[in-house]
């Protein structure tokens, strides 16, 4: 858990709630000194951010966070809670947003829900990871018959895109179905879809 905060009474008193409820405290007074000392993205954890603090305030920590592909859930906690940072926190993907004082029940639960949301973006991005690897190992024109054949191809169609033989293509397309280890094409199509291949893959309006 790391709690920002430029009180230090609030700090105390929060770290002191969430040690007695088993979980590890890192204090900071100000976003510069979370900056300063990242939090490791190994570790499950969430930030728990006083919207206003002196220099960076807890938004702009926020979008700076963002910008460095931090994926620790954020709670924001605030004594002057307005709708309009309010819906922006949210909007820029804040976890939950509570109003001081915050009653002990009310701070473990949201969390909680901070960290099992965590777990399972960590969990998504591995394998993704796992995918991803697999997809490195194809060779040039194995990843070529790969694109076409997630893009709907036949066998034939890959052939006359590629200049080869149906024989031959069906031999890479053996390949990367192993390499890829899937053993459909629609476990194949699933996989470059979730690994965002396809819709790369759309966006360069390639028509081939």
């Amino acid at each position: 858990m790391h709690i920002v905060d430029d009180d230090a009474s609030f700090r105390t008193a929060i770290e002191r709630r969430l040690k007695k409820a088993g979980y590890e405290v890192a204090t900071y007074p100000s976003a510069q000194h979370l900056l300063d000392r990242l939090p490791s993205e190994s570790e499950l954890g969430c930030i728990l951010l006083d919207v206003r603090i002196p220099g960076l305030s807890g938004p702009e920590l926020q979008g700076r966070l963002s910008e460095l592909g931090s994926t620790l859930p954020i709670v924001f906690l605030t004594g002057y809670a307005d709708v309009q940072t309010t819906v922006r926190a949210i909007k820029a993907g804040a976890e939950d947003f509570l109003t001081k004082p915050v009653s002990s029940e009310e701070l473990l639960g949201a969390v909680e829900r901070a960290l099992a949301h965590h777990q399972a973006a960590r969990s998504q991005r591995s394998k993704l990871d796992v995918v991803r690897a697999h997809v490195a190992k194809l060779t040039p024109r194995e990843r070529e018959v790969f694109e076409l054949v997630i893009r709907g191809k036949t066998n034939k169609q890959v052939a006359n895109v590629l200049g080869a033989t149906e024989r031959t293509i069906k031999a890479h397309r053996h390949r990367v179905m192993e390499k890829m280890q899937v053993q459909s094409l629609a476990e194949l199509v699933s996989l470059a879809e979730r690994a965002g291949i396809l819709r790369d893959l759309s966006g360069t309006g390639q028509t081939t």
